[in-house]
């Protein structure tokens, strides 16, 4: 077995804190997987992972070289898509991270129709609701929503996306629109639980009036969320390009529309070194083209 196996294997099992999880995400069998890590610490002359019926854990050894493994696949990874697709056509696995709905949304597409005009290129998507480290995964772009953090990586601005506040025509009859942010005091709400925002709502071109909601309903995904609010269970604070299809449908309204913070930006992320790729400019300049459009704003 060669040492690119037995690192993606090692990085695998630390990822997913297990060998047959391991084995399911890399599509071959536990036992293949064990084979391989028990090799690579044959190699090192180390134990990697204290294992036990009930859990699998990093040794200080295996936390010390799991940064360092997961740079070495992702440079290994760099350097095949160059030399195979030399710097025109996109090959080998293309790996982009996203915001859970918005990747459904509106990635999925653009690596849909990516996929569909290059034979030789193959996709990878994680999406997730939070921040992933894109260098050390191995990630070779990240599709961002809202501020970001000083970092060495490049950014390219792709557009923005507005918070809204919405309800159902149902709910509204019922329990009539507030004036402003203050008034939501007096009404039911949905509150996204590990999301966006919580139960302190921003309003004011700053964001800096600050509503704390005391949620009716709590839920931990967008989809619910929207679809709680769609039932007239009360106002939910969403994006815009979450609320979109149902707005659109007459589903939600929108409401406090003038109180709104500043729009929030989407960008893109990359480290400097995968700026040569293909599937990189490619996939760049489709979302670009896809923001142009007005697809999310």
């Amino acid at each position: 077995m060669d040492r690119f196996e037995t690192l993606t294997a090692f990085v695998a099992v630390a990822d997913r804190r297990g060998f047959a999880a391991a084995a399911r995400a890399l599509g071959t069998s536990p036992p293949a997987i064990t084979r391989a890590v028990a090799a690579l610490e044959r190699h090192l002359g180390v134990t990697l992972f204290h294992r036990s019926t009930r859990a699998v854990s990093l040794t200080d050894e295996g936390a010390a070289f799991l940064d360092r493994a997961r740079r070495i696949l992702a440079d290994l990874r760099e350097a095949e898509q160059i030399v195979m697709g030399g710097r025109s056509v996109p090959r080998g696995q293309f790996y982009v991270t996203a915001p859970v709905m918005f990747g459904r949304l509106h990635v999925l597409p653009v690596i849909g129709a990516l996929l569909a005009t290059h034979d030789a290129l193959s996709a990878r998507m994680m999406l997730i609701d939070r921040n992933v480290r894109i260098v050390e995964e191995g990630i070779d772009v990240a599709v961002r929503i809202g501020a970001l953090a000083d970092s060495a990586l490049r950014v390219v601005a792709i557009g923005s996306v507005q918070q809204t506040i919405v309800a159902s025509p149902a709910y509204l009859a019922r329990h009539g629109a507030p004036a402003d942010p203050a008034a939501l005091a007096a009404h039911r709400c949905i509150v996204g639980s590990g999301v966006r925002v919580g139960s302190a709502w921003p309003f004011g071109t700053k964001g800096d009036m600050v509503v704390d909601i005391v949620p009716r309903l709590t839920v931990n995904t967008i989809d619910a969320t929207i679809a709680a609010a769609e039932a007239g269970l009360g106002m939910a604070n969403v994006l815009s390009y979450q609320s979109a299809e149902a707005i659109a449908a007459g589903r939600l309204v929108r409401v406090l529309e003038v109180h709104a913070p500043a729009p929030l930006p989407v960008s893109l992320l990359y480290d400097a070194g995968r700026a040569a790729m293909p599937a990189v400019r490619l996939f760049i300049d489709a979302m670009r083209e896809r923001s142009r459009q007005g697809a999310w704003g």
